[in-house]
């Protein structure tokens, strides 16, 4: 009886001698794997080293194979590929003539102590994400349960490693009014985290600016610029404690260039420059999106006094303003959340996205 066909997927890398001829001759020897047939190449692109380690440029590539091979028997003919050209095994990110991954077997998740698949982090490079989507955008991620094309947008060109030694900061953005310290509150109990508030109730100057007295404006900037740099400063945070924050850091240059008149921005501008030197990047970013016509509703249903005065126009030059911001974001992966979609997020749905973010961060779980 013949053995079922399944589709995989390997990644292929190489950054010593001739990265082009290595990964050719991979692409040939996959090819004459038993019961194994090519499907498709990807197009190969070069790629910064990881972990800004000090070597060559790599060149990368995907291929999609057919095969009846199981995942283990054809993991153990790419190793043997790996070895006929050159594969010397050191450090985890020596250069090597030749990187094979196997990073996806069909829809099959394998937990093995010599073969983890799908590959753990695969949804963190794009050199690996960006020809998949291109060959296969609407493939699922069998763990994540997400698309190539979605995974692949989440960190656009940029490649990320987990850092266990670093402070694990995911921040949430988006308008007023969006929801964020509710998803804030309940992300942080799913995760075991430490909530981090921005501190609007305690900003004196806030109320006179939202009432239109824009002389208060850049001391209102300069209280949140202050208390938010003190809350996730790099001497603040401590290293491999997860945190989830109400807000991103750098909305505070969509405020300042909302709400101050140009010589302020200018004074603010010399001001914030090292304060944002000395923050703790987030490993994360949740970008909550929602109408301006239904953040508005929420403003006015929790009926914040100082708030009732905000206007549709002022909420979109906001939402505006972090789109800008977050299109171009290359510091972190940023998962977008539609708010309509989770407005009622119950507790399952909830446990599927704190799951889905702890692939993004290094948690450590403590015993119990």
């Amino acid at each position: 009886m013949m053995s079922k066909e399944t589709v995989a997927y390997i990644g292929l890398g190489s950054n010593l001698g001739d990265r082009k001829g290595f990964l050719d001759q991979a692409v040939a020897l996959i090819g004459q794997t038993p019961d194994t047939e090519v499907c498709q190449v990807s197009a190969y692109e070069g790629s910064e080293p990881l972990a800004g380690t000090d070597q060559p440029e790599y060149l990368n590539g995907v291929v999609q194979v057919q095969t009846t091979l199981s995942a283990q028997a054809l993991f153990a003919y790419l190793r043997r590929i790996e070895d006929c050209l050159g594969r010397e095994r050191s450090t985890r990110w020596a250069s090597r003539t030749l990187d094979l991954d196997l990073l996806l077997y069909g829809d099959a998740v394998i937990r093995d102590p010599d073969l983890t698949v799908p590959h753990p982090a695969m949804h963190l490079r794009s050199f690996v994400l960006k020809p998949l989507a291109a060959m296969s955008p609407n493939l699922m991620h069998p763990v994540l349960k997400v698309s190539m094309a979605t995974l692949s947008q989440r960190i656009k060109q940029g490649s990320f490693v987990l850092e266990p030694d670093m402070p694990q900061l995911i921040s949430i953005a988006g308008n007023i009014g969006v929801g964020k310290t509710t998803l804030a509150d309940r992300l942080a109990q799913a995760l075991h985290a430490e909530v981090l508030y921005e501190p609007y109730d305690q900003n004196p100057f806030m109320p006179e600016v939202y009432a239109g007295n824009a002389a208060y404006a850049l001391d209102s900037q300069l209280f949140f610029l202050v208390n938010r740099a003190q809350q996730v400063g790099r001497d603040t945070l401590v290293s491999g404690q997860v945190y989830v924050s109400d807000y991103l850091f750098d909305k505070e240059w969509i405020y300042a260039c909302a709400l101050l008149d140009e010589r302020q921005l200018a004074l603010y501008r010399k001001i914030y420059t090292p304060f944002a030197e000395n923050v703790t990047p987030p490993r994360l970013v949740l970008y909550l999106h929602d109408s301006s016509t239904r953040c508005l509703e929420r403003i006015h249903r929790r009926n914040r006094v100082y708030e009732q005065g905000i206007k549709e126009p002022f909420l979109d030059g906001l939402d505006q303003a972090y789109e800008s911001l977050l299109n171009t974001w290359d510091r972190s992966p940023v998962i977008r959340l539609d708010v309509t979609r989770f407005d009622s997020l119950d507790s399952v749905h909830l446990a599927r996205l704190a799951d889905e973010l702890q692939h993004y961060i290094e948690v450590h779980h403590a015993d119990h």
